[in-house]
């Protein structure tokens, strides 16, 4: 089983009483198998051409936008980059490539949280004026 690039996954589309997560592939996917959430498990089967109706969608820790990376966890892989659309309360993982992929590979800032130890820290506009 494998995804492509701009694939829509929808958990509504066959378990309408889920957290309602949804996410786009955004390259990679080659070694992709399943997306598991709420106790389902989410496959190319639930490849969506357009996201359903979002009433009663629960988020969960990863907010829409949120980037999940398998680079991140796993840098022999095929490269999944999946975004998160909405939901996402249930999620528990995404199995790629025998990897499991889990929250730890969202790309970006985690706001809220502090910077680590060495990160620069932002000073504000830059570039030219």
């Amino acid at each position: 089983m494998a995804i492509k690039k701009g694939d829509i996954l929808d958990e509504r589309k066959r378990f309408p009483d889920s957290c309602g997560l949804v996410v786009k592939c955004s390259g990679g996917g080659e070694g992709f198998q399943k997306i598991f959430c709420c106790g389902h498990e989410l496959t190319e089967e639930d490849v969506v051409p357009e996201i359903l109706s979002s009433r009663g969608r629960k988020r969960g820790t990863l907010l829409p936008g949120a980037m999940l990376e398998e680079k991140r966890q796993f840098p022999d892989s095929c490269g999944l980059r999946l975004m998160v659309m909405d939901g996402g309360a249930g999620l528990q993982g995404i199995d790629c490539c025998g990897h499991l992929i889990t929250a730890g590979a969202v790309h970006g800032l985690r706001f809220g949280q502090p910077l680590e130890e060495g990160s620069p820290m932002p000073t504000g506009p830059a570039g030219q004026a």
